[in-house]
């Protein structure tokens, strides 16, 4: 069986500032720290600036998220913890619920990388949060950041509700 191979996206450029919001659960803080250390390395590299804010779970990340899309002034957010299967349901409840307000989140507009990580295994999760293995959180960043870049590019200038600014002597309108 040959290689697989996957194609990774250019890096974005903005011609404004961009700051991003991580936000992440760090039950398993090795874990936490390395896709800290993978998202912030992606963002630097972008030119963009970060916060970050820590939740008590996985469940809490996407409220969080919830609550600076509506109070705070972000572009992005990436959303970052660790999520291990154990012997009882719960893990299916958090994988499961934590993606699907992200993903509604993401529907109402906000820029959001998902870099959960949902494993069997902590050696598992380790690989994955490493910034020199598969650096799972600086792929988080980096599906933020693109999403922010087409938001932008998308973003439409003067869009208002139909109504047009009468001109002093104009009474055509």
């Amino acid at each position: 069986m040959a290689a697989v191979t996957h194609y990774e996206l250019p890096r974005p450029e903005f011609d404004a500032p961009v700051r991003m919001l991580i936000v992440v659960a760090p039950y398993y803080r090795d874990i936490a720290d390395g896709l800290i250390a993978g998202a912030r390395a992606e963002i630097a590299a972008a030119g963009a600036g970060c916060d970050l804010v820590e939740v008590p779970g996985a469940l809490e990340i996407p409220t969080a998220i919830g609550i600076a899309g509506r109070m705070a002034e972000f572009d992005g957010y990436v959303a970052l913890g660790c999520v291990i299967r154990g012997e009882t349901t719960h893990y299916d409840t958090v994988c499961n619920e934590s993606a699907r307000a992200i993903s509604l989140l993401g529907l109402q507009g906000l820029c959001i990388g998902n870099g959960i990580l949902t494993v069997e295994t902590m050696a598992q999760a380790a690989v994955r949060a490493d910034p020199a293995g598969m650096d799972k959180g600086g792929g988080a960043a980096a599906a933020a950041l693109h999403l922010v870049a087409l938001s932008r590019r998308w973003t439409k200038v003067g869009k208002g509700l139909g109504f047009t600014q009468a001109i002093a002597g104009d009474r055509s309108r």
